[in-house]
């Protein structure tokens, strides 16, 4: 897969390794169907989505074999292979099982396993970048990464990973990922109400690794909400337009993967990120997490 460079979008672009992705992307776990299995009820409309988003100048796709299982990355493929103007992220490490859990995944023969039908869905040869998944639905959880990573590793000195990120870790687990081999990014909860990563984002940013928040509106208090909406009023702008923006001015590594199944609210969701905050606006927004 390629990329090309695109000015258009708010933010620019961030290096991933050797890839220059827009830092807005685009999250494709909402294309599955209800609880992110099995197909869309309307696939046409998830086709037209991903197409769309590239015409926008988007850049950087996420997915994972696990949405569907399998599904969003058949999409993907349907819609846009051969990749030839974007970068597309999966991750390994969960599963699905048949009361719609997600199961850890995460010995060596699991994840060559899960890389391989990342491989065959997408219908590439090489994958641009894998995230290894760890935790579970509740959240990051205190576990080893070493084996899982010196697994990926290897897939990688073999030619079929292009780079490598971990997701829905711990800070340790981080620096546990980092001392077997380089990463680019991370995939974490992070947003207005959920600071926790805070520091992390600053180190990584100071080192060059992008971080990649996931549920940009996820976690928040009724009070919180009202908050948020208060600011996003006085701006004439959504709540969701102003937390994405906020994101893309938190830090310069920061790289937003929005996701939905509707060409509109994509498009919202891309103009929406580049609603401009005052210092003003920062400081009040910075207190709704406070």
């Amino acid at each position: 897969m390629s990329t090309t460079t695109s000015t258009t979008l708010p933010g620019g672009t961030w290096a991933l390794g050797d890839l220059d992705v827009t830092r807005v992307g685009y999250g494709a776990m909402q294309l599955a169907g209800p609880g992110v299995l099995g197909p869309p009820a309307d696939p046409d409309a998830a086709l037209a989505v991903l197409r769309e988003a590239v015409a926008l100048g988007v850049t950087h796709i996420d997915t994972s074999g696990a949405y569907g299982p399998g599904v969003t990355n058949r999409l993907i493929r349907e819609a846009l292979y051969p990749y030839e103007r974007v970068t597309v992220a999966t991750k390994v490490g969960a599963v699905r099982d048949a009361q719609g859990g997600w199961p850890p995944a995460r010995t060596p023969d699991d994840l060559r396993r899960q890389v391989d039908a990342n491989l065959q869905t997408l219908g590439v040869d090489v994958l641009d970048l894998v995230y290894l998944r760890l935790g579970d639905a509740m959240g990051a959880a205190s576990e080893p990464v070493t084996e899982a990573m010196e697994t990926l590793a290897d897939l990688q000195r073999q030619g079929v990973i292009r780079h490598l990120g971990v997701s829905n870790a711990l800070p340790e687990q981080v620096a546990e990922a980092r001392a077997v081999a380089p990463i680019v990014c991370v995939q974490n909860l992070y947003n207005l109400a959920v600071r926790h990563d805070d520091t992390l984002v600053d180190e990584l940013a100071r080192d060059g690794i992008a971080f990649v928040p996931f549920f940009p509106l996820g976690g928040f208090s009724p009070l919180q909400s009202d908050a948020l909406s208060a600011v996003a009023a006085r701006l004439g702008a959504t709540p969701m337009a102003v937390a994405l923006a906020w994101l893309l001015q938190r830090s310069p590594n920061i790289l937003l993967i929005p996701g939905t199944s509707s060409v509109a609210h994509l498009r919202e969701n891309v103009a929406g990120a580049g609603v401009v905050l005052t210092a003003g606006d920062v400081a009040e927004l910075d207190a709704i997490g406070g």
